[in-house]
């Protein structure tokens, strides 16, 4: 049989879930590694799914690529493991059975980190291994990535002529989460050599089927819909899925109206529910004609205000500028704590940067401490926010509340985990990394959330992204910063700097960066001091000729603070020649120190500036 042919003519029904149907059977960990070990059970559940109706079924092999199978120490078995799934759903199949190789998305899974070469890479190993067993179409499933699922496609059109399913995934209904509509996303899709296009996974019926409504019928692909069986509940802690086959049978025949030619079941669902919906239209026909009432409406969003002062970037690319690292207080007395901001807003600094619980640490929450000092004392906040301890709906809830408080400088970072702090037993949240943040508050820029979903106005956030130039190979790190340029950094601050020879390094290797950098400087207090950032603090490194200077005054007090500042300076006269941005970090609340170092930096820029003129 051929599956478009028979397409063409009749309504077909896919099968349902495998992952979460194993999961309600107690498996808690890879699923595709059953296909070698539990071959009679991945077996029974095609056969069920069969019985049930399905006319396609799905390999075991959603997550059976390199990527994934790394996080279970499977990685040197993608080639076996695939090969298995379709030899197990061959032999379940029948002979009006279609088997359909499933390779899902890697940028729906939160924590994985990929570039687009390695999903290339992972995507291709695992392409080859399931046309090598003869599948009878290829389905490309779960992508909330459009631009990746756009990518992925590409590669396999290159590569066979069988039918590929491509459907995409949405958090929100009818919109893609870079704000593309669905009728524009499966147009694309249709274009780039899908033959049949659609959706599945994170909505169900009721949702898909409000998207649909404004989805027309294609020219060339058809059209596809596996939805979840409900929204999940969170009971004794396992996800349970209602378990209603009657609702799916009364919508089977709405998807069958929005067009829909194959219809299957994603998370939740079972052969139960395939059973109803090949109940219900396995032998209507499909319908030719459809009529969109209403054009999708594009996203509105209002016009952002120009902001009246300006902001960090542009003040250093007009002069040197310095920021202050002054973190607020551990306890809930703020009075010595404000004094020092008013000290540092007395001296000029361009703005004060606060940290987001550095080492693990609870501190009075930034954003709090941000809007108090904005708008008492006038100074410029420049926010940190760490993905370390909020999921990606507190991130941005919180880019959301820094934006209504007219807070609009913020440092993105990955954040310390939650091990090195005062608490090794919370939870380090990490639902992504400092480079999707970059990207997610860019989006916020154009007004659209993660989801895709209007924000209705367009935030202003100006993104500075960390650097840590305090490696054996500078390369690679500036590398690491161009592909945070490429997610949208606006500038960058240093982990704090040691050595005039890194920062000379530093300025040779960056002299392509059109970014702005802020060099980390950070003043010692002693010598035991300087021994723990040496060798418990990732990220800083010192000179051994720095670390015996501390240890030649390790028996005063006061002489270590002199030394520690003094070579602050002379790291500052390094700087102040190679970058324009400085970066201070006060040590243990000493505001003193950092007025001192910024009012000698500003001596040092004015002298500089006198000499260029003569």
């Amino acid at each position: 049989m051929d599956l478009l042919a028979e397409l063409d003519k009749r309504i077909l029904i896919g099968d349902g879930a495998m992952g979460t149907l194993l999961y309600s059977y107690g498996v808690d960990h890879c699923f595709e590694a059953l296909n070698l070990s539990h071959q009679e059970q991945i077996a029974h559940i095609h056969e069920s799914y069969i019985h049930a109706g399905a006319d396609l079924i799905q390999t075991n092999t959603y997550g059976a690529n390199y990527m994934k199978l790394a996080r279970y120490g499977l990685e040197d078995q993608v080639k076996k493991i695939n090969t298995e799934a379709i030899k197990i759903a061959k032999q379940a199949a029948n002979e009006e059975t279609f088997v359909l190789g499933t390779i899902g998305g890697i940028h729906g899974t939160q924590t994985l980190q990929a570039t687009t070469d390695e999903i290339k890479r992972s995507f291709r190993e695992q392409l080859y291994c399931q046309l090598l067993e003869g599948v009878d179409g290829l389905i490309l499933e779960t992508y909330y990535d459009l631009e990746e699922l756009i990518t992925v496609l590409e590669i396999a059109r290159d590569e066979t002529n069988l039918p590929i399913i491509a459907n995409v995934s949405m958090h929100e209904p009818g919109i893609l989460q870079n704000g593309i509509l669905l009728p524009d996303a499966l147009k694309r899709l249709e274009n780039t050599g899908a033959d049949i296009v659609g959706i599945n996974c994170r909505l169900g019926p009721f949702h898909m089927l409000e998207s649909l409504k404004d989805v027309p019928l294609l020219d060339k692909a058809f059209l596809a819909a596996y939805p979840n069986a409900s929204l999940p509940a969170y009971r004794d802690g396992k996800l349970i899925y209602e378990d209603e086959p009657n609702y799916f049978k009364n919508c089977a025949t709405d998807f069958r109206n929005e067009g829909i030619r194959l219809l299957g079941g994603c998370c939740g669902t079972t052969p139960a529910h395939i059973k109803a919906a090949a109940d219900a239209i396995k032998h209507t026909k499909p319908i030719k004609e459809k009529i969109v009432p209403v054009k999708p409406r594009p996203i509105k969003v209002s016009e952002q205000k120009e902001q009246s002062e300006l902001g960090l970037i542009d003040i250093v690319q007009q002069r040197h500028a310095v920021i202050v690292e002054f973190d607020a207080p551990k306890h809930l007395d703020t009075s010595e704590y404000l004094n020092g901001i008013n000290a540092l807003n007395d001296v000029g600094v361009d703005a004060i940067t606060l940290a987001d619980n550095s080492l693990a640490t609870p501190r009075i929450s930034n954003i709090a401490v941000a809007a108090k000092i904005q708008q008492e004392i006038g100074v410029r906040p420049l926010v940190h926010l760490t993905c370390r301890d909020r999921n990606l709906i507190g991130l941005q809830s919180h880019l959301m509340g820094l934006h209504t408080l007219g807070i609009h400088e913020i440092l993105a970072i990955t954040g310390d985990p939650t091990k090195i702090g005062d608490f090794p037993g919370a939870t380090s949240v990490f639902d992504v990394t400092s480079f999707d943040l970059i990207k997610l508050i860019k989006q916020f820029n154009q007004g659209i959330s993660l989801s895709g979903k209007s924000l209705k106005k367009p935030t202003n956030f100006q993104v500075g992204a960390a650097f840590n130039p305090n490696v054996a190979h500078i390369d690679k790190a500036v590398k690491r910063m161009e592909r945070k340029m490429e997610r949208g950094a606006d500038y960058f601050l240093t982990q704090p700097v040691y050595s005039k020879e890194t920062i000379v390094a530093l300025a040779n290797k960056t002299k392509h960066i059109d970014k702005p950098i802020f060099i980390g400087i950070m003043p010692l207090t002693s010598s035991r001091n300087a021994e723990f950032l040496h060798n418990e603090v990732p990220g800083i490194k010192m000179p051994d000729v720095i670390r015996e200077r501390m240890k030649a005054v390790a028996d005063d007090k006061q002489r270590s603070i002199d030394q520690g500042i003094q070579i602050a300076k002379e790291l500052l006269d390094t700087a102040l020649e190679h970058f324009q941005g400085i970066y201070i970090v006060t040590p243990f609340m000493r505001y003193d120190i950092s007025i001192e170092l910024v009012t000698y930096m500003q001596a040092r820029v004015q002298l500089l500036s006198t000499s260029k003129m003569t």
